[in-house]
């Protein structure tokens, strides 16, 4: 008889509704002999209908039963799975009663569907012991991911042994990591309360450094950061400023893109969470993975406070940033808090005014790298239109291309790789 109220360390799993209901009828059925109610068909078709949900949430194909056992084990965050991300587990108590733990899940990986006949029909239960569709395409997780846990899913079920299945599982956790902040890659922050919350942000631009097109300067200072970063290295907060549309933003979606699998990620967030930074910061500054903390389009009036919270937490404030942590901020501006010329007039009523300039610079001086992305020239903007144009598939002559290209630029903001983009995409709509 299966009894998942032994588990020790994998107790509190999310979402175990589905485990729970399959684990009764499965234990009357198999072990018990009982015979079956109204109530226990209901129940069981419930699960089935909830699995092939779990299938079209997250892309899942093949053994459903085996694909829900195995997103439990890769997202439970425990003392057991935190600790293999960060190191190689010896032959412990931990590992112990991690392995006591997986002699349960073993268990219900060998669970044989097909007494479950008595309760449903047998083409049901084949289905969802071998779940196929024409669209393997999740909106929980991309291909990558889902494909992890698929083949890890596979290799649990055929383990051999016990400890074949605690080492294909730690080392998933030591390659990958655990739960959320291992499974994705961009994160935003959500209220629960009073409480700060860490959400996945599962729809990512899969932009990549080449595909913005110049600024190779600018580029190599951004990845040089990132590296030095992911590598242990000192390195420093980062500011790309300067003109609108020129890929400031997209430089670090590339950037997260590209060194993903380095084990970076990045959280997004807007002015008005700077109070729940701290916060935040506590919930990952033991993980092994290297967090940006992305802030875009950052500026102030000089009648806004918000960026004093900013200001302690990037330096100055009493407890050290953890070293997993740097942050990431574009602006339109260079010194990010709105100036004014009579901030250095003598006569403007200000007893200090050297303070107050120096307090408007203050943020801005906590970012050690600042990368300017300038509007191209028309040379420039006519190389960028040229590239991406060719890179789509756009078989417009050269010289009628640029004309229509400036014609472009002239109603809608000038030269930058945003308007040339833009002018792109309204090429390839007219195709």
């Amino acid at each position: 008889m299966i009894n998942i109220d032994e588990l020790i360390i994998y107790r509190n799993l999310d979402d175990d509704e589905i485990l729970r209901t399959f684990v009764d009828i499965y234990n009357k059925t198999e072990y018990i002999n009982a015979p079956g109610c109204g109530d226990d068909y209901s129940l069981l078709h419930s699960v089935i209908g909830r699995l092939i949900e779990l299938a079209g949430t997250y892309g899942f194909r093949g053994n459903l039963w085996h694909n829900y056992l195995t997103l439990l084990l890769v997202r439970n965050e425990n003392v057991f799975s935190r600790a293999c991300e960060l190191r190689t587990i010896g032959d412990c108590s931990l590992k112990k009663l991690a392995i006591h733990d997986f002699m349960v899940f073993r268990e219900l990986y060998r669970c044989d569907l097909n007494v479950l006949s008595e309760y449903a029909d047998m083409t049901v239960i084949s289905m969802i012991s071998d779940y196929r569709c024409d669209d393997d395409s999740g909106v929980a997780f991309n291909k990558r991911i889902r494909d992890r846990i698929c083949e890890l899913s596979e290799r649990l079920a055929a383990s051999i042994s016990i400890d074949e299945f605690a080492n294909e599982l730690m080392e998933f956790y030591r390659r990958f990591g655990v739960g959320k902040l291992g499974l994705h890659k961009a994160f935003r922050i959500d209220q629960d309360g009073d409480r700060a919350v860490i959400v996945p942000i599962t729809n990512i631009a899969h932009v990549k450094l080449d595909d913005i097109v110049g600024y190779e300067s600018a580029k190599k200072q951004l990845t040089d950061n990132t590296e030095a970063f992911l590598k242990g290295r000192p390195c420093n907060n980062c500011l790309l400023f300067g003109d609108a549309g020129t890929g400031k933003s997209s430089s670090v979606k590339a950037i997260l893109n590209k060194y993903y699998e380095d084990g970076l990620r990045i959280i997004e967030v807007y002015r008005h969470q700077f109070k729940d930074i701290n916060d935040i910061i506590a919930q990952i500054k033991n993980r092994r993975y290297k967090f940006i903390l992305y802030m875009d389009d950052l500026s102030f009036e000089d009648f806004e406070t918000e960026y004093k919270y900013l200001k302690a937490v990037i330096e100055g404030g009493l407890e050290k940033k953890p070293p997993n942590v740097l942050i990431y901020a574009t602006s339109n501006r260079r010194h990010l808090i709105k100036e004014s010329f009579s901030d250095r007039d003598q006569w403007n009523g200000d007893v200090h005014k050297t303070d107050t300039m120096q307090e408007k610079l203050s943020l801005s001086a906590r970012f050690g790298v600042k990368i300017y992305f300038g509007s191209p020239d028309k040379r420039q903007f006519n190389d960028i239109v040229l590239t991406l144009a060719r890179r789509d598939g756009v078989t417009m002559p050269d010289e009628e291309l640029l004309s229509e290209a400036n014609r472009w630029e002239l109603n809608h903001g000038g030269f930058s790789g945003r308007t040339a983009r833009q002018f792109v995409d309204h090429l390839l709509g007219m195709q």
